[in-house]
């Protein structure tokens, strides 16, 4: 397989690994790599307009209006990373209809045409006891979690004694509200891209390598297509 031919978009709810498979499959097909999330979050810690109008919508575990998503898409696909050149991987977007349709008409006005949907299942349950449980460090970034990657001191970064906090939206409560959002803005994308016989399910239970060994299965049969 050749990044080139590969134009993606990676979805699934909060927690379901999403971002680490999309991160993974952008290193090895050189894709260009497209994640609002981590671009949003960026903007917030710039202190921009964006990241400030941005950061509201977040801490109440709601979606950031579509007209600031497509904003960002349109520009990056439009930058001097190509991806009509290396091919791309979206991850987590489109999370509307609306999102799908506007992007569908995107790329049609910039002539590329996506290989597929990856859809990475993961039951409610299990998305909020993984995000429930994680724990990231104020100084360094470094990610823990409570019960499956614990810090050797409770609260204490293992790499440089930092203090170990939960994000806002990674709150039970917040989590069930941001599963809630998903499943209602975000089911009609997947019935969206099963009528464009785009999508393809993946079991996304199990260690990361697992999930991987899965989409790669995937991959070599929608390219052998």
């Amino acid at each position: 397989m050749k990044g080139a031919k590969l134009r993606l978009i990676i979805l699934g709810p909060p927690g379901s690994g999403k971002g680490t498979q999309a991160s993974i499959l952008a290193r090895k097909y050189g894709l260009l790599y497209l994640a609002t999330g981590d671009i949003f979050r960026e903007e917030i810690k710039r202190k921009t307009d964006l990241g400030k109008q941005v950061e509201a919508y977040m801490a109440r575990g709601e979606l950031v209006p579509d007209e600031l998503v497509m904003e960002v898409i349109r520009k990056k696909l439009e930058s001097g990373s190509d991806g009509s050149k290396i091919g791309f991987i979206l991850d987590g977007f489109p999370r509307t209809e609306r999102q799908a349709e506007e992007l569908d008409k995107l790329l049609n006005e910039i002539n590329l045409k996506l290989s597929a949907v990856l859809l990475i299942d993961v039951p409610d349950e299990e998305v909020v006891k993984r995000l429930s449980g994680r724990r990231i460090c104020e100084k360094c970034g470094a990610v823990y979690h409570v019960e499956y990657n614990p810090p050797k001191i409770e609260g204490i970064c293992d790499i440089c004694g930092g203090k170990l906090v939960q994000r806002e939206d990674d709150k039970p409560e917040v989590v069930r509200r941001r599963l809630q959002v998903y499943h209602e803005q975000t089911d009609p994308v997947i019935s969206f891209y099963e009528k464009s016989n785009l999508l393809y399910r993946v079991d996304g239970l199990g260690e990361v390598e697992e999930v991987h060994r899965k989409i790669e299965a995937l991959l070599k049969i929608i390219c052998d297509d």
